[in-house]
């Protein structure tokens, strides 16, 4: 019998062998055939079912979008998409040239959701208009690109921490709440992206009814990213929550009452006024475009060619130190650099507001704020120009002018020597031109930069953000409410009252997240900024004692 001859397979060749047999015999394979060729018989098998399977995988998989693959690449340096080797198919071949692999273009992002307004029809209930409004559709979010990590808020954000204070031990009950109803002109409740609002009592003009809209416009921006929540607000200038009345052992817990502007001795908490979004009574438009105007007309004359006096024109009779004021005018035997216009609003509404335009009142290098009967939204419109703002001791403050500082963004004129205090700075301003115009442009950018609708949108939903943390209870919708919408405020609404909101009504859902609140302050530096605060006033008085002294002397 034959005997039976062991076989073993020969060893394979070397790839680069292979192909440089194959390139010798004239024939071209495609990059597949190389590696099977590569390999012995049994290994070929192994490989062929192991793409086999990955193949019937990827046709299994219906959901892999072809779009994230291609975007991918996008942002990649051009050497790393490139290679003497390109493989772009399953059938490309080598080439030995270097070939760029021709991708696509990108997919372009998609246009931002558009908020439908409509105003609705006889047949239509406000409630099914707010209902429908209330859950906007948004693009998926596998066709959005990521969104772009939050910038940081202006420091006056931080301040938010600081008006939430009294009830971060305690937390907010539903009676402190009910408390502060007692002076409060309207009650908010969110809910589920919501608004509900409770009329308690009559406000000044539109003032209730231009803050309701900036929450409504607030919940357009960022739908379903406001917290459900409950709170009073009080549309009157000054505060009621006097925080002596809650010191002390037995003392109870303060109201949370919302507003304007506070004080020092006071624990109401500032929220943005309603003339960010018109103030139609005497014609001032929405921020966003008198901040437009206003900057335009900082351009028009330059900061040198302006009158070289301090301008103020306002309503002396809303205050006591506003009609001091006047005694500071020019007149035949005093000369205090001040040039003072009193502001008539019923003549001006009979006029067309002629006279009032704010953005024609930027033609003198210093104006003046003074406070009315408690803080006064004049005081961005004075800043935004780019005059040096003289600004007459302040007792109160809104939610963005705890971040300016005293000879850096305006200069502080004294409260009982009004007129000796804004001679001396038209003086110095006038002997030191450059420090004056830096001063007056320090405040300009501020509130151009940092007051911008963005900001504040963001300062309004960080707030309302942090109070609802503090809430101890779930907020349910009160009876006798309504539901308010863009279409229930603004279709009922006629002639400037209505200009003004669509002017400024969210068109779309913002694509950036809100900006980052930073955290509290800490003790250390809210004394630093005190003492900065303090002495910079301090050291302008001395400025003032040594040339009232020297003046004294020399007459």
């Amino acid at each position: 019998m034959q005997r039976e001859q062991s076989f073993s397979p020969a060893p394979p060749l070397p790839g680069w062998k292979i192909c440089r047999h194959l390139k010798v015999a004239g024939k071209s394979l495609s990059f597949a055939s190389m590696v099977v060729a590569a390999l012995p018989l049994t290994r070929v098998v192994i490989v062929l079912s192991i793409v086999f399977s990955l193949l019937a995988a990827a046709v299994s998989v219906p959901w892999i979008n072809s779009s994230l693959i291609i975007s991918s690449t996008a942002g990649v340096p051009a050497a790393i998409t490139t290679s003497k080797t390109s493989i772009i198919t399953s059938n490309a071949s080598f080439s030995d040239k270097e070939q760029p692999a021709v991708l696509p273009p990108p997919a372009s992002p998609p246009p931002p959701a558009i908020i439908l307004f409509s105003c609705p029809a006889a047949n239509q209930t406000k409630f099914n208009i707010c209902r429908a409004i209330s859950s906007i559709q948004l693009p998926e979010k596998s066709l959005l690109s990521p969104p772009p990590l939050p910038s940081s808020c202006p420091d006056y954000f931080r301040w938010i921490h600081e008006d939430l204070k009294p009830w971060r031990r305690t937390g907010i009950t539903k009676e402190m709440v009910e408390r502060a109803g007692r002076t409060a002109n309207f009650r908010l409740v969110i809910l589920g992206g919501r608004a509900f609002v409770q009329r308690l009592r009559p406000s000044f003009q539109t003032r209730d009814v231009f803050t309701l809209w900036g929450l409504v416009q607030l919940l357009r921006r960022y739908p379903g990213r406001v917290p459900d929540l409950d709170l009073m607000f009080d549309t009157v200038d000054y505060p009621v929550v006097k925080a002596a009345d809650y010191k002390g052992r037995n003392a109870s817990a303060p109201p949370p009452l919302f507003r304007y502007c506070s004080d020092d001795s006071s624990l109401d908490v500032v929220f943005p006024d309603w003339s960010f979004w018109g103030w139609p009574e005497i014609n001032i438009k929405p921020w966003e475009k008198l901040k437009k105007e206003l900057k335009e007309a900082n351009e028009k004359i330059k900061w040198t060619d302006r009158e070289p006096y301090a301008y103020w024109k306002g309503n002396p009779a809303v205050a006591a130190t506003r009609r001091d004021l006047l005694r500071c005018n020019v007149s035949q035997s005093h000369d205090w650099n001040a040039r003072l216009y009193v502001q008539d609003w019923q003549s001006e509404t009979h006029k067309g507001f002629n006279e009032s335009n704010l953005a024609s009142q930027c033609n003198h290098r210093y104006k003046i704020y003074i406070e009315g009967s408690a803080w006064s939204v004049s005081e961005k419109y004075i800043l935004a120009c780019n005059s040096m703002a003289l600004i007459v001791k302040p007792q109160y403050y809104d939610f963005f002018t705890r971040g300016l500082m005293p000879v850096q963004h305006y200069w502080p004129v004294r409260q009982d020597e009004k007129c000796r205090s804004i001679k001396f700075a038209v003086d110095w301003a006038n002997s030191h031109k450059r420090k004056a115009q830096a001063i007056g442009n320090e405040a300009s950018d501020f509130i151009h930069e940092k007051l911008k609708m963005d900001y504040v949108y963001d300062y309004m939903f960080h707030l309302l953000n942090e109070y609802a943390k503090l809430l101890k209870f779930k907020p349910t919708k009160p009876r006798r409410t309504i539901e308010l919408c863009a279409e229930t405020m603004a279709c009922s609404a006629e002639n400037l009252t209505k200009q003004f909101m669509m002017d400024s009504m969210v068109k779309s859902p913002h694509a950036s997240p809100p900006c980052s609140l930073s955290p509290p302050f800490s003790p250390m530096e809210l004394r630093v900024l005190q003492r900065r605060k303090a002495n910079s006033i301090k050291q302008v008085e001395i400025w003032e004692q040594r040339a009232w002294e020297s003046q004294s002397s020399n007459n």
